[in-house]
């Protein structure tokens, strides 16, 4: 039986009607085809501004699956979960924009993030995904190592410099910053470009982390090289570990341009490889900070086991859990509850601007096997509980 059973310790913030919402929300979320019609329709109707869709979408999905709309919005629930010692990761889920004054205005938000994290342990890190700070293209270019044009040098000397802003303010206010991981056509250019920041400022402590997707072929060997570096250079190394989101979409590029697929070939291969990035960790922590983010219960009892067996304080400052805000709570409030620290990421933004993210979270709760079930079985049980007290 799984120690992540506990529905009242789970869902202790929600009340009787946002439970039965979330079970008839995931209870649509489960049927593949009603997700696919669904998700073009809220398309649809989102891009041509039919006002009364905006008012559904807050209300459920948007409701289940943010914080907000804004930062401020968002700190009821901030407020909320750190009371039972969860804490929150904002994240400005705007996703798809591809102009330099959208870019400005990222680069900006998260500086104000920066801001509003620091001194504040109900916020523990900033994340932010690189394709907010430049075009997904402009990565690729940087990574295959082509010759550019000089207005390609002008675009990767912004995105440089974003980057070095947003990290230097980090680093000035004590504040961790996540980068996220994308897709693996612009990921070397992103690793590249993180592990510079990290060699400039993680050289007392590991300030700026990268993203590493252990769905990925060849990322233990990464990891590897890079503890090697950073032993070279005397610099401290921080990651956040995934098992990854893009798998549909990596297989069928890989396929269409008749290059390697990047992606494990199964799903047991993925869990070896991401608890092997565990043992990775737990055996250099003079060296590696980490941030497990997974709904994967057996990965995070394994973090567990091995930290008793090693005799490491549940709240080690080196050891961090995470999940999505909605979806896990079983894992996030026990993990609170032991004093593990842990925290969701949060998500905020515009409704519409929010609906790529939201249209992406209802496709991977019905495509990862189990989820959706697991949510609404824990759901039901936490009801059922309830109606017999």
């Amino acid at each position: 039986m799984s120690i992540f059973n506990n529905t009242q310790i789970a869902f202790a913030d929600k009340t009787d009607s946002q439970l039965k919402k979330a079970y008839w929300m995931f209870k649509a979320i489960e049927q593949p085809l009603l997700t696919k019609f669904g998700i073009s329709a809220l398309n649809f109707t989102v891009t041509n501004n039919f006002p009364f869709v905006t008012d559904v979408v807050k209300n459920t999905l948007f409701e289940q699956f943010c914080g907000g709309e804004t930062r401020e919005e968002s700190m009821k629930v901030v407020k909320q979960m750190f009371k039972h010692h969860v804490g929150s990761i904002f994240d400005y889920a705007i996703e798809g924009k591809a102009e330099e004054k959208v870019f400005d205005d990222t680069c900006e938000e998260i500086k104000q993030n920066i801001k509003f994290a620091e001194g504040n342990p109900a916020i523990p890190f900033v994340v932010f995904k690189p394709t907010g700070f430049g075009r997904i293209e402009i990565y690729e270019e940087i990574g295959r190592k082509v010759e550019l044009t000089n207005s390609q040098k002008q675009e990767w000397e912004r995105v440089v410099n974003r980057f070095n802003e947003v990290c230097q303010m980090a680093y000035d206010r004590n504040v961790i910053l996540m980068v996220d991981a994308e897709e693996t056509w612009m990921q070397d250019s992103t690793d590249d470009l993180v592990n510079s920041m990290m060699e400039k400022y993680n050289t007392q402590r590991a300030i700026i982390w990268n993203t590493v997707q252990m769905y990925r072929k060849g990322r233990l060997e990464y990891l590897a090289k890079d503890l090697e570096r950073a032993k070279q250079k005397n610099y401290f190394l921080g990651y956040k570990f995934v098992r990854g989101a893009y798998m549909e979409k990596e297989r069928a590029r890989a396929a269409a341009m008749n290059y390697p697929d990047p992606i494990q070939p199964t799903k047991q291969a993925s869990d070896d490889n991401y608890n092997s990035a565990i043992d990775f960790v737990l055996q250099n922590l003079d060296k590696v900070s980490a941030f497990f983010g997974t709904h994967n219960e057996k990965s995070t009892e394994l973090v567990m086991n091995k930290m008793q067996e090693m005799g490491l304080p549940h709240d080690h400052a080196q050891i961090h859990f995470g999940q999505l805000y909605g979806m896990s709570d079983n894992i996030t409030y026990f993990l609170g509850a032991e004093k593990y620290n842990v925290c969701k990421y949060l998500p905020y933004g515009p409704v519409k601007d929010v609906v790529p993210y939201l249209t992406r979270r209802a496709q991977e709760n019905t495509s990862v096997a189990g989820q959706t079930g697991r949510e609404l079985g824990l759901i039901q049980k936490e009801l059922e509980r309830r109606k017999g007290r």
